[in-house]
């Protein structure tokens, strides 16, 4: 992927755009996460930025960000599909390491307390929880 195409995948779009991707996120973050939590190197920082996507307190253009990036990685079919383990999630890694880099610093404490409490209570996807912070 170049940065151009992330550029484009992570732009936040308007009001009507970023509800439909939340209302997808919403719907299918937690299954497309326990499908590839071992291949994420950063799935605690994932969590929290779900968190941080879905909190009304975050700014627009922050959340919008978020949600094109998480949007992508829920979708089922991307540049590479998900279907191909290990190489499937390499796209979505990429486009959300460059959203974090983006929104660096608007992920906070209790985005990642959330994403702890949610990671404690899914012990299938414990042995994967790794953070880049």
């Amino acid at each position: 992927m170049d940065d151009v195409k992330i550029g484009e995948i992570l732009l936040p779009g308007d009001e009507k755009a970023q509800n439909r991707q939340e209302r997808q996120v919403r719907a299918r973050f937690w299954p497309t996460l326990k499908r590839a939590v071992r291949y994420v190197p950063f799935s605690r920082d994932l969590v929290a930025a779900y968190y941080c996507a879905v909190d009304p307190k975050t700014p627009t253009r922050v959340r919008g960000i978020l949600l094109a990036a998480l949007g992508y990685f829920v979708l089922p079919i991307d540049v590479v599909p998900d279907v191909f383990a290990v190489v499937g999630f390499t796209d979505d890694i990429a486009v959300l390491a460059t959203a974090f880099r983006m929104i660096q610093g608007h992920i906070a404490d209790r985005h990642y307390e959330a994403a702890d409490a949610a990671l404690a209570d899914q012990p299938d996807m414990a042995g994967g929880v790794h953070s880049g912070t």
